[in-house]
């Protein structure tokens, strides 16, 4: 138990305590505060929810006697949140990959409780810095919020990346956005645990703890702030966009006979009206480009050149033998080369293929498993005086890079996007809560780079978000129709696009290291 005081703390080395196990109710408790901590993110957003439940993990933390305690704890909490959060991953591999329902379950516990390894790790570490030391305020406000931002961090990047349900993004509308420009998600989820270990160290102590009550007034009230200030701004005139949703039934969109329809469907959406800018969903061509009808793109081009508009279709794109890219391709008014994005961060067995699991994904009969990565960075494409970056699925996932794209093409004089784009097709995951949660994680990523994001699905969540992180307008899911919208690019430099992770991640480190150092002298002058 991690104590505050000098009368209690010698009862740390007491052999009853070091030999105590945690109880059954512990971890049910843990269990579920993990579960029910999903109700905190989208489509629910009560976010005070998290704080609650982290803030019960903190207090179990900083009462353990021994590391191993710390890890079990943290594994329990956030394998339930991950299983609670990421449960629609079974509609995937049962439904449209063709595995047993059993297995099926199997697989998403596995990987949550894989996942879950992280967290169980870092609280381990965290323990391991914080016997020593024997005070619960440093356990609750510095220890425990520092290792599980940092396994947040490192899910986000391990095994090319998972970071769904990482803490910060339950805030994009709570009074903590405001951290967003400046430290990012990662940088609000430390703050929220840190808001948590507030509240786990008062109740640790049996009183108000002024510290602590000061502590979460500031961390909210900067929040606050925060969001009243604007690091960038309007740039352009605004433009007229269609933002398309085919909602063509993921069981029928690679199947032969439906092919047909899906391109008649597309063909139709695009030439129904121009507009500055029109954007199909991710792969709404379902054939690769060397195997669609003779003048189907070139027809397609040749609407948008007539009515000065600016088209960005998603397609599997072949640039030569054996070379399979999920692509954009774009076609303006103003160029006559086509416009290429190449998605560059592919999602693990549904895009490639990773050594080794090559019978996992014959089991699931999933077409398309493995395609090649397009470049890190890449250009935006001009949609009248607007920059238009795109990113295709779970890539605007990943905030860094997006927010590394931006900051080069600054750096290296290139056009800056004003407008960031995410064409998705996340039907594999049916009608589940997985369509509102990618739409809160695009609304992170404009709170980080204080610029607009659209969104054409083919299911949802279509929508337009601006600067701010606000949804402006958004389709009904599950229907088919289209978003006209006008929009309105920013540019400028957010803390964020500039330093990326590197501060908070930085920070948190030398923080540990330090407390560990710390902690080591005082073992061996002890």
């Amino acid at each position: 138990m991690f104590l505050s005081s000098a009368d209690t703390a010698h009862h740390l080395s007491t052999p009853e305590l070091e030999h105590q196990h945690i109880s059954r109710n512990t971890l049910l408790s843990c269990f579920i505060a993990g579960a029910v901590t999903v109700f905190a993110f989208a489509p629910f957003g009560w976010w005070p929810v998290q704080i609650a439940t982290l803030a019960l993990l903190i207090h179990f933390f900083i009462r353990v006697p021994r590391p191993r305690d710390a890890f079990v704890l943290g594994w329990v909490f956030s394998s339930a949140l991950l299983m609670a959060g990421t449960y629609w991953l079974v509609i995937s591999l049962h439904t449209y990959g063709g595995l047993p329902a059993w297995l099926a379950i199997i697989a998403i516990m596995l990987l949550s409780c894989s996942l879950g390894l992280l967290y169980g790790f870092a609280l381990w570490m965290g323990a391991r810095i914080a016997l020593p030391l024997k005070h619960a305020g440093l356990a609750a406000l510095a220890i425990a919020p520092s290792c599980w931002m940092l396994a947040d961090w490192t899910r986000n990047w391990i095994f090319t990346g998972f970071s769904w349900l990482a803490t910060g993004y339950a805030h994009t509308a709570s009074p903590l956005s405001g951290y967003a420009a400046v430290m990012g998600v990662y940088g609000i989820g430390w703050i929220c645990t840190i808001i948590a270990g507030c509240i786990a160290w008062m109740f640790q102590t049996g009183y108000f703890n002024r510290v602590a009550i000061a502590l979460i007034i500031v961390l909210i009230g900067v929040g606050s702030a925060l969001k009243n200030f604007h690091w960038t701004e309007a740039h352009g005139s605004v433009i007229r966009v269609r933002l398309l949703q085919g909602n063509v039934p993921q069981q029928m969109k690679f199947s032969e006979e439906h092919v047909v329809q899906s391109l008649a469907l597309y063909r139709d959406m695009i030439t129904e009206a121009p507009a500055d800018l029109i954007a199909t969903p991710e792969t709404a061509v379902p054939l690769l480009s060397t195997q669609l009808p003779e003048n189907y793109l070139e027809n397609l081009a040749h609407f948008a050149w007539q009515n000065n508009s600016t088209l960005l279709v998603g397609i599997p794109w072949s640039p030569g033998p054996g070379i399979y890219l999920n692509s954009l391709i774009g076609y303006s008014f103003g160029q006559a080369t086509p416009y290429r994005y190449d998605k560059h961060h592919l999602v693990p067995f549904g895009e490639f293929i990773p050594p080794g699991a090559r019978w996992f994904v014959d089991m699931m009969h999933i077409p398309l498993g493995d395609f090649g990565r397009g470049d890190l960075y890449q250009a935006s494409i001009d949609v009248r005086d607007q920059w238009v970056l795109p990113n295709i699925c779970y890539e605007d996932l990943f905030g860094e890079e997006i927010a590394a794209q931006i900051a080069t093409a600054i750096d290296r004089g290139s056009p800056e996007p004003t407008l960031l784009l995410n064409v998705s097709n996340i039907a594999w995951f049916g009608d589940s809560i997985a369509l509102p949660q990618h739409l809160q994680i695009s609304q992170m990523r404009t709170l980080e780079t204080g610029r607009p994001m659209l969104r054409a699905t083919n299911t949802g969540a279509t929508a337009v978000i601006n600067s701010q992180g606000q949804v402006l307008s958004q389709l009904p899911p599950w229907t088919r129709a289209t978003l006209v919208a006008d929009v309105q690019g920013m540019k400028g430099m957010t803390p964020y696009i500039r330093l990326g992770n590197l501060p908070v991640v930085g920070l948190a480190s030398l923080l540990l290291l330090g407390l560990w150092f710390i902690g080591r002298q005082a073992r061996k002058s002890g």
